[in-house]
């Protein structure tokens, strides 16, 4: 559950990053997780967004809040966007490097750095690969994500749910 909490986080922007990060476009995107180490298939999920929904998605999901992150430098360049972030992961300093190249419009890469500053074995390298599918699904809506085993949840109603504005949206 917590590498679906992991992976949630970084597929919904790294460091709710809403405002400096582009919105992707509105549609099905799949997004395949790798982990590198890790002798594992890739992660893949499928998510219908519209622009309102992944704005929320990158403002407010999963362990890596503004509030837990409030270190960030941001660094654009005409071929990337680096993310460096400072966060208190559990009360434990953690740090986290992101580059993202490509296109919100049709694919990107994200390869996202991160390690317990108390622990240099901790790090771990995973790369998100997004690609835009298409319109969403006729029985689609705004939020729904799709796990490669199956199932289906949706975002916006997980955030209901949950009990403050700040909580992951799953349990860790």
């Amino acid at each position: 559950m917590r590498l679906v909490t992991l992976f949630l986080a970084l597929i919904c922007g790294t460091s709710a990053l809403a405002a400096e990060l582009p919105s992707r476009k509105p549609g099905l995107w799949e997004v395949k997780m790798s982990i590198e180490g890790r002798n594992a298939p890739p992660q893949v999920i499928r998510q219908c967004i519209d622009a309102a929904t992944d704005q929320m998605m990158q403002s407010s999901a999963g362990p890596y809040s503004a509030a837990v992150c409030p270190k960030r430098d941001v660094q654009r360049s005409a071929n990337s966007i680096t993310i460096e972030s400072s966060c208190a992961i559990d009360g434990k300093p953690a740090t986290a490097q992101a580059i993202i190249t490509g296109s919100f419009d049709s694919a990107y890469t994200m390869t996202v750095t991160s390690q317990s500053e108390d622990n240099p074995s901790s790090k771990m390298v995973m790369t998100l690969d997004g690609t835009w599918l298409g319109p969403c699904a006729a029985d689609q809506k705004p939020g729904d994500m799709i796990f490669g085993n199956g199932r289906s949840v949706n975002i916006l109603e997980l955030q209901k749910r949950s009990p403050a504005p700040n909580a992951p949206l799953l349990p860790r």
